[in-house]
């Protein structure tokens, strides 16, 4: 019987195609609208998680400036730098360090091959390529004495290597000079490539060691930021703790006096981000959803023009013998098959749309299978809940009436 009353559904579908596909337009576009704002929400929070990683894993970034009463950091203007002292403290006094790196930045313009370029100059360690995990696509990182020397040797990123050297990624530059301000450095490496960043395109920078930037370029023996490597396992909580009051002590501030330096843990900065924009997906689904029920009100008010337009129908039903039941059933399974229809056009155009969206903001597109299922299983919902007034209204219906019906 519910074949039977399957394909009566099916047929009327069929026999009012452009009635169906209006009564459907609102489903469709509520299901599509939920997947897609989903779905980029959803790639959005792994481009945001990927970008903080690719900063360094389980990180902490102490930076000068003084605590403002909301508890924010402010600038560092006028706020004491750090020194190399203060990151060979952490390393030895402070446990379940990996890594620490001292890094000094400064805006340059480097020359070669007749181009010139905007970027930035780091200054730090080896250890910086630990902490921010670096690779090398080409060539090597400093040697001790070129970084106690203060050596005329650098490593460019591929967005440096590029609009300096041309050419496809590779070795293009390795071994070539490289004019940086007033002095000339040996390009001895090149990093592989990242891409863009939670601030701005990683790959465009040039990393000398820090002595050379403190004496090449800066003029000045103190850094602005310490890199801290976590090592893996170890909790980021008492870890801060200790960091905190080495550096209160060796900045010489008194217990009652507010904090002139700021940690950021890249972790909590990620689970930060991703719950806002988890929070903020949702609020999306939800208003999305609304023309869900937008739907539902179309698809009820065209069930009940088509048990007006079919009441001799339902009248000769009744009167050879079909329960109220088989005739609520038709009616309703009308609903739930216009309902489901409009669900599964409404998932391709999501894929498509989310596949397509994704690519042009630069986000990862991940299908997210529950996210269909779940529209799919509440549009058909949407066609019980809507459809059973018709239905029940088509199956109480007096035979004789219905049959007098013109």
């Amino acid at each position: 019987m519910l074949f039977s009353v399957f394909m009566l559904a099916l047929r009327s579908v069929r026999r009012n195609m452009l009635r169906s596909f209006l009564t459907i337009l609102g489903i469709v576009i509520g299901v599509s609208s939920v997947i897609t704002m989903v779905t980029l929400g959803n790639g959005a929070t792994q481009a945001i998680q990927m970008q903080i990683t690719s900063l360094g894993t389980n990180l902490l970034m102490v930076m000068p400036g003084q605590r403002t009463p909301g508890g924010g950091g402010g600038g560092g203007g006028g706020v004491p730098q750090f020194t190399e002292a203060d990151a060979a403290a952490i390393m030895t006094q402070i446990g379940g360090v990996a890594a620490v790196a001292p890094q000094g930045r400064a805006g340059v313009t480097v020359v070669a091959n007749g181009r010139n370029w905007a970027t930035s100059v780091v200054g730090s360690t080896n250890a910086w390529f630990d902490t921010g995990n670096w690779k090398l696509a080409a060539g090597r990182l400093f040697e001790p004495d070129e970084q106690l020397a203060g050596s005329a040797v650098c490593i460019i990123g591929e967005t440096v290597r590029r609009e300096i050297y041309g050419g496809i990624a590779g070795q293009a530059g390795l071994g070539q000079q490289l004019r940086i301000k007033q002095f000339s450095c040996d390009v001895i490496g090149i990093l592989a490539a990242k891409g863009q960043g939670g601030m701005g395109d990683q790959d465009d920078t040039v990393v000398v060691p820090l002595q050379t930037l403190q004496r090449r370029v800066t003029g000045s023996r103190k850094v602005n930021m310490l890199l801290v490597s976590m090592q893996e396992g170890s909790d980021s909580v008492p870890l801060k703790a200790s960091l905190r009051q080495l550096m209160r002590e060796r900045r010489k501030l008194a217990e009652d006096d507010d904090d002139n330096f700021n940690i950021f843990d890249t972790q909590q900065l990620a689970e930060t981000l991703s719950s806002t924009m988890g929070v903020l997906t949702d609020l999306l689904g939800a208003v999305a959803a609304v023309s869900l029920l937008v739907g539902g009100i179309g698809v009820m008010n065209i069930m009940l023009v088509s048990v007006t337009e079919r009441t001799r129908e339902i009248g000769l039903r009744l009167a050879i013998g079909a329960l109220e039941g088989e005739v609520l059933l038709q009616f309703l399974i009308e609903a739930v098959v216009l309902s489901a229809l409009g669900g599964l056009i409404g998932i391709v155009i999501a894929t498509g749309a989310s596949w397509g969206l994704a690519g042009a903001m630069g986000v990862p597109y991940s299908f997210d299978l529950s996210i269909n299922v779940l529209a799919l299983v509440f549009s058909a919902a949407i066609g019980v809940v809507f459809g059973y007034f018709p239905a029940r209204r088509a199956a109480q219906m007096d035979p004789i009436e219905a049959l007098r019906h013109e």
